[in-house]
């Protein structure tokens, strides 16, 4: 199909009928924020793909330009210039907007000396077309990820009316418009007066607090542990969350005689009973201290470090039952000695547990201090969502290279303070900027020595900052804090210092110089400049990578992704979503760092297995099983299935030290739905094992089955139920795999059988191992609520779900065909009725059979496909395909080396009169090519993480 037919086709589907073949690049679309995607997504893929860009945008807003001076940095690398037309209209934009907008080296901003100036309309040049996505969305967070917002994106050819126009009103704005430079911004400077928006009126009494929404549940599920009788409970709640009133709500709730809120640094104890007595009331002689300078022992509301506390002549002045309600701060503390005499000495009616970060670094069981009480839990990502924390703009900046050498973990500590380092990363801080009028910023460095000699170099550049180590006494660190807020100073560098427990609201920069070292570490350190604060409209994040061994760890801990899928969080770096209004954005050589250290990686490793099992068993205080690990959002229970390793979860089970006793034949059995059903891409197994367990004959009927997948929304034919016998008959596996037959691997015996057609019912050695083994039936049943719990990721309705992810003998099984027949099928295998087809787009090795088939994405609509040689177009598998009597599903992986699942891409159709025999590869073999045409336009993610190199 030529280009401009698909222009056409394009055009015609969006605005005269969809009976024409719709282009995701090309076709007109509505651009909303919802569920589906933002508008920035699409404006972001635009301006990392264009060639040029002219915006005429009246108001932009400084909370978007870090993401946006991300991407002008990667066009700078290409050499691509642009130009923005804006205004100074209503005096919506503040001064420092075109202040910052002047920093981009490789961007012309024009304004528009016209009144009323209200445009909002984008236009970019891909050379031979150009996109325009025109409506209500003006250049600001709000409107760009967050607002209801329309805006309609449409492509046309240089030649066609639309492009005429836009590009006329374009060079009329610009011929009204003067450039931004030095002199132009001085006078807006000096006559700019903020707008005056609307305010609330205070009563003259001040408004009671009240719960927020993570504080509501939280203390609904306190006071129903407390009523029923349990004397201990944790919350895990984000920094910046509200733990501390939280704390007071609770208290006020269980009204108790005598309360202790127990920390480890004086300063939080003085806080905290300032904002105890603020909220609960009462006299100041209720309120006291226990520190190394207070001891008001007698009081009601007794605020106490741990260091004071837990001194034995301090404990002895204080009966085991004299408090009857204890709060522990940052609770994953607990586990310290001087905690836990703490915990030995009192026996007080509840222990409240409270920590952002229950996942200690020493592995020490912080959920077992608390009896396994987990009564709420909000992480960042849900925080952010729910707009507690101030929103954050992420960016991965490649770290200083030279002469080909970049940062690692050894690098010398001359070059991590060589002075070209040192400017190239107050360049970087400069250019991406901060929200308001002064840099307060926290600096993480990998050495004390680097944080003494970079407080130094920065100083001197005239960025006054302070190093501050694990070296310096509280009182210094309270001082040079103090230096932070009130602008004395610009930077504390520190090491590790302030990953917990320091409150700085007013932080508006947080810059990492070092390597990821955990997951933990990172969400801290990041936390740390998330509090709100007043006119603090967000904070801006610098990550400086460089050649490090764990930049893996870097999008799993953005996104709180403990799945230890490696696909998944390549997705993470190549597509990074949004958390809210905060944004992830990798800069290219950045993105391709951490892809380099994914592949260096094994996430999946039967020692991350095992900490992530210990971890989960800590949480619940049992032995977890697969469900768990779905349900609390740990590790994907798929990776346990693919491991090569494990038979199944028992096997797993035994390999950690639990006592599991399994027959052979059991094994063979968990293994079966282990590796062939609990991935879920098809529920209709599963359902019938849920039935057959349920019962208690362990049989059902084929109606039974039928009315149990309608209720599920699956579909049901004679084709699919016989399917459904060969799968659990294991007729299905009666081919060879090495020495033995799948069936034999899994046992040789059925699970179910159906006589007759009438009943199932499970093979008598399966209703006995059930009834005889109580934790053979568990891990069975295990196995099989997991699929199901998986299989809503897949829609019930229809054979494939569009997007999602399935190897050969996945397709092999879906299809309906009688035998597993993946192993001989490589590309293609024309059936009957069906034909899929297999592509590995980014050929790993040029001297590979399958490299000399060059199936190039053409248009973004169509791709060549090449058929096996030798063969002609008179061969009989080309003929029935191009018959069009055999519907062709098309899958399609990046590279092999992203393993053996492909993403389904749809149904395609042979493009009429693309069929062409070629003689291909060295030998000159004939094969025949032909364009097949997707059904379905391919979306924007899966064409850049896909296709995209």
């Amino acid at each position: 199909m030529d280009k401009q037919t698909v222009f056409k086709n394009a055009i015609l589907n969006g605005l005269y009928s969809q009976d024409y073949p719709g282009h995701e690049l090309l076709t007109p679309q509505l651009l909303a924020n919802n569920q589906a995607g933002t508008i920035w997504q699409v404006v972001q893929d635009e301006l990392q793909h264009c060639q040029g860009f002219t915006w005429a945008v009246a108001f932009i807003t400084l909370d978007m330009l870090v993401p946006f001076k991300a991407v002008m940095a990667d066009l700078a690398d290409q050499g691509i210039t642009v130009t923005i037309l804006t205004s100074d209209y209503l005096g919506f934009n503040r001064p420092q907007v075109f202040a910052e907008l002047a920093k981009i080296p490789n961007l012309t901003v024009k304004i528009v000396d016209q009144a009323g100036f209200h445009a909002k309309g984008y236009l970019f040049d891909h050379g031979n077309f150009q996109t325009v996505i025109i409506g209500s969305a003006n250049f600001t967070r709000a409107a760009l990820l967050q607002n209801v917002e329309w805006a309609l994106k449409a492509s046309s050819r240089e030649t066609a009316g639309l492009t005429a126009q836009v590009t006329a009103q374009l060079a009329e704005l610009n011929r009204h418009s003067q450039p931004l430079d030095a002199t132009w911004l001085q006078d807006y400077r000096q006559r700019w007066r903020a707008p005056v928006r609307p305010t609330v009126t205070s009563s003259k009494h001040q408004q009671p607090i009240k719960p927020n929404q993570m504080q509501r549940p939280a203390l609904a599920a306190l006071h129903e542990l407390v009523a029923a009788g349990v004397h201990r409970g944790l919350v895990v709640s984000a920094t910046g969350t509200g733990k501390t009133y939280l704390g007071a709500f609770a208290v006020r709730s269980f009204r108790p005689h005598r309360f202790l809120y127990l920390v480890h640094r004086e300063q939080i104890a003085k806080k905290s009973l300032q904002s105890f007595r603020r909220f609960i009331g009462g006299p100041a002689s209720d309120y006291g201290l226990l520190t190394g300078n207070r001891h008001d022992r007698d009081a009601k509301y007794l605020f106490a470090t741990v260091q004071t506390l837990s001194q034995p002549a301090t404990l002895k002045q204080l009966g085991p039952k004299t408090l009857d309600y204890i709060l522990v701060d940052e609770a994953h503390r607990a586990a310290a000695p001087s905690y836990q005499r703490v915990f030995d000495h009192f026996r007080p009616q509840f222990w409240l547990g409270m920590t952002a970060t229950p996942e200690r670094m020493d592995k020490q069981d912080v959920y077992a201090l608390f009896d396994y009480h987990l009564a709420y839990e909000i992480r960042l990502k849900a925080a952010l969502d729910a707009g507690m924390l101030a929103p954050f703009h992420y960016v991965g900046i490649q770290d200083y290279e030279r002469d080909g050498a970049v940062i690692t973990e050894t690098s010398d500590l001359r070059y991590l303070v060589a002075d070209q380092r040192v400017k190239y990363i107050l360049d970087q801080m400069d250019y991406y900027g901060y929200c308001g009028d002064q840099a307060r910023g926290l600096v993480f460095c990998s050495r004390q020595k680097e944080a003494r000699e970079l407080a130094v170099k920065f100083s001197a550049a005239g960025h006054p900052a302070i190093a501050l180590t694990n070296t310096d006494n509280g009182a210094r660190r309270q001082s040079v804090v103090h230096q932070l807020e009130s602008g004395k100073i610009e930077y504390i560098i520190t090491v590790d210092l302030f990953n917990e427990g320091v409150d700085i609201p007013s932080l508006n920069q947080v810059v990492m110089l070092r390597n990821t070292q955990s997951e933990v570490v990172f969400i801290q350190q990041l936390g740390r400049g998330l509090r709100k604060y007043p006119g603090k409209e967000y904070v801006t994040v610098l990550d400086f990578i460089g050649n490090y061994q764990n930049n893996f760890l870097i999008p799993l801990a953005l996104n709180h992704d403990t799945s230890r899928q490696v696909d998944r969080a390549r997705q993470e770096t190549l597509l990074p979503p949004a958390i809210g209004v905060s944004t992830i954005n990798f800069r290219r050589v950045a993105a391709a760092r951490i892809l380099q250290s994914l592949e260096k990686v094994k996430l999946d490793s039967m020692h991350e297995l095992r900490q992530a099992y210990q971890d989960l068993r800590h949480r619940l205080g049992r032995v977890p099983m697969l469900v768990d690990f779905y349900r609390y959002g740990s590790v994907s229970p798929l990776v346990f299935a693919a491991n090569s390793r494990l038979a199944n979860y028992g096997s797993f089970l035994q390999k950690v030290g639990e006592q599991v006793e399994l027959t052979a034949g059991e094994n063979a059995v968990l293994a079966f739905v282990t590796k062939e059903l609990l991935n879920g891409k098809r529920p209709h197994e599963l359902v019938l094992l849920q039935l057959l367990l349920a019962a208690p004959d362990h049989r059902c009927g084929q109606e039974q089955l039928s009315a149990a997948l309608h209720e599920r929304g699956a579909y049901v034919d004679s084709n699919v139920l016989r399917s459904i016998d060969d799968i659990l008959s294991l007729a299905f596996f009666d081919v060879k795999a090495g020495k033995k037959t799948k069936r034999a691997v899994y046992g040789g015996q059925p699970l179910v059988t159906h006589p007759d057609l009438v009943d199932y019912a499970f093979a008598p050695s399966l209703a006995a191992a059930l009834k005889r083994n109580a934790l053979f039936h568990r891990l069975f049943e295990d196995a099989v609520a997991t699929g199901l719990a998986l299989s809503k990721d897949y829609d019930a309705h229809q054979q494939f779900t569009l997007y999602r992810q399935y190897d050969r003998k996945d397709v092999c099984r879906l299809l309906n065909w009688p035998l597993d027949v993946s192993a001989p099928m490589y590309g293609y295998r024309v059936g009957e009725r069906e034909c899929p087809i297999f592509i590995t787009y980014h050929k790993d090795d040029d001297q590979r059979r399958n490299a000399i088939y060059d199936n190039q994405l053409q248009n973004g609509q169509s791709l060549r496909w090449y058929t096996r040689s030798p063969r002609h177009r008179s061969s009989p598998e080309v003929q029935r395909l191009l018959s069009g009597k055999v519907k062709i599903h098309l899958f399609v992986k990046r590279s092999d080396a992203v393993g053996k699942q492909f993403y389904y891409l749809g149904p395609a159709k042979i493009q009429p009169g693309s069929a062409k025999e070629e003689k291909l590869g060295a030998n000159h073999k004939p094969a025949v090519g032909m364009n097949l045409v997707l059904t379905h336009p391919l979306a924007t993610r899966l064409r850049r993480l896909l296709f995209e190199k």
